[in-house]
């Protein structure tokens, strides 16, 4: 027997398993947004789909995962049982099983992957700023005297910039500034020496550098202190920090990144031979510059020399008598180029006196109009010819049109003899009435006897 206490069934909110599930699911994802989680891998698996599912477990929870591709294409490393990782992911619930379960978005490696969010962190808050824009780096001094390195005194780093410079420049000084490279207290060690080396100006040029490491190892040198003192600071600083592979935050604040120690004494010092080489080739070109002046001097006074016996009077007169005798041949050239041109024009203007003669003219003239007559008598029988033509063709059609052509034909046009009307009907004409008929060749009186 039922409750009656009991609400009845259609009072109550009933739900299935799958509307459940999703209600659950639907609570769960807009509650909690993307998460970030660190934890343990374990039962780990990758099906021929290719996407991952696994566990991430600490010592008191585990929570089961799954990462879809694409995602789960892009990992840049192979995720395995007892491996650390940070996730970022969505909490969610798998409605099939009634589980609840976190859809990954995103994988690292824990540590590691901690320090390099971080790091991109900071590089762009610090971008953001204008701190790395390549308007404010500048240039080293191409020889610079004394150079200022800090690093640390037993690294190899130092022994490696100073058998560079050594052998490329020998005449830089180099002067190692002492700080720690790697711990906590390398970072304020690093911005306190790049102050006190700005304040003191004793170096044309400052470097800043380590040798390799991981990423833990290099930490000191992504320090915003670090970055930020390296602006501030009054003379330029390169940095070589690492392997060519590493970067720092220091590496994009300095004004010149090199990839290695080694490589930053290169870039910072000339090598000696090649100045070597420079000064004999500029020795050279000054010695060929010397040459083309005494050269060029030489030729100046031979030129000199060669006008001053120009103007001797002996000279004079010799080029004076040449002009005279050039003179009198181009005058010449020319009265007899003006005479001939002057009798050219002469018959040109005969022929056309003689073109324009009155009896040639006259004749002409003469030849003109009795063509012009010809053509007016031509044109004149054409047009009579013309006009009888059409004259006869509309005789033609009005004769083919006119009645007399019908009366021809042995008809007779009957007409009222008082009033000269044409007779059209028969009640027009009662008998005894006179009437005229018209025929082709005249007309005769008629009367009506009969209808």
């Amino acid at each position: 027997m039922s409750d009656p206490l009991a609400p009845s069934r259609a009072a109550r909110e009933v739900y299935t398993p799958s509307a459940l599930t999703r209600l659950v699911r639907d609570l769960l994802e807009d509650a909690l947004p993307l998460i970030w989680l660190e934890g343990e891998i374990s039962n780990f698996s990758r099906p021929a789909s290719g996407h991952l599912y696994f566990t991430l477990k600490d010592g008191g929870a585990q929570v089961r995962c799954a990462m879809f591709r694409p995602r789960s294409t892009w990992l840049r490393f192979k995720p395995a049982d007892g491996m650390h990782v940070l996730a970022r992911v969505r909490v969610s619930l798998y409605e099939a099983r009634g589980e609840f379960q976190l859809i990954v978005d995103s994988l690292e490696e824990s540590g590691e992957g901690a320090l390099q969010r971080a790091f991109e962190q900071l590089k762009a808050k610090l971008a953001a700023e204008g701190l790395f824009e390549a308007a404010l780096k500048r240039a080293l001094p191409p020889l610079p005297r004394r150079i200022g390195v800090l690093t640390s005194a037993s690294g190899a780093a130092v022994r490696d910039v100073l058998s560079v410079i050594a052998r490329r420049f020998p005449l830089a000084m180099v002067e190692v500034l002492p700080v720690p490279v790697q711990g906590r207290e390398a970072p304020a060690a690093i911005v306190a020496m790049l102050h006190a080396a700005s304040r003191a100006r004793r170096h044309d040029v400052l470097l800043l550098t380590r040798g390799g490491g991981s990423l833990e190892d290099l930490w000191a040198f992504n320090d915003e202190g670090v970055a930020r003192a390296i602006r501030a600071s009054a003379i330029p600083v390169v940095s070589a920090i690492g392997h060519e592979i590493d970067f720092t935050i220091a590496d994009f604040a300095a004004d010149l990144r090199a990839p290695t120690p080694s490589a930053a004494a290169e870039l910072l010092v000339p090598d000696v031979r090649d100045l070597s080489r420079a000064l004999e080739r500029q020795h050279q070109r000054a010695l060929q510059l010397l040459r083309r002046a005494l050269e060029s001097r030489t030729q100046r006074i031979d030129h000199l020399l060669a006008r001053l016996n120009a103007q001797r009077p002996q000279a004079r007169l010799a080029r004076a008598d040449e002009r005279l005798h050039a003179l009198r041949r181009r005058l010449l050239e020319r009265v007899h180029g003006a005479l001939e041109r002057r009798d050219a024009r002469a018959r040109q203007l005969r022929l056309r006196l003689f073109a324009r003669h009155p009896a040639a003219l006259l004749a002409r003239r003469d030849e003109l109009a009795r063509a012009l007559i010809d053509r007016l008598r031509l044109a004149t029988r054409h047009g009579v010819e013309r006009r009888r033509a059409r004259l006869g063709e509309l005789a033609r059609t009005l004769h083919a049109v006119s009645p007399l052509a019908t009366l021809e034909r042995g008809y007779a046009i009957l007409l009222d003899a008082d009033g000269g009307e044409v007779v059209r009907s028969v009640t027009q004409a009662p008998p005894g009435r006179a009437l005229r008929a018209r025929l082709a060749d005249g007309e005769i009186a008629v009367a009506v006897k009969d209808r």
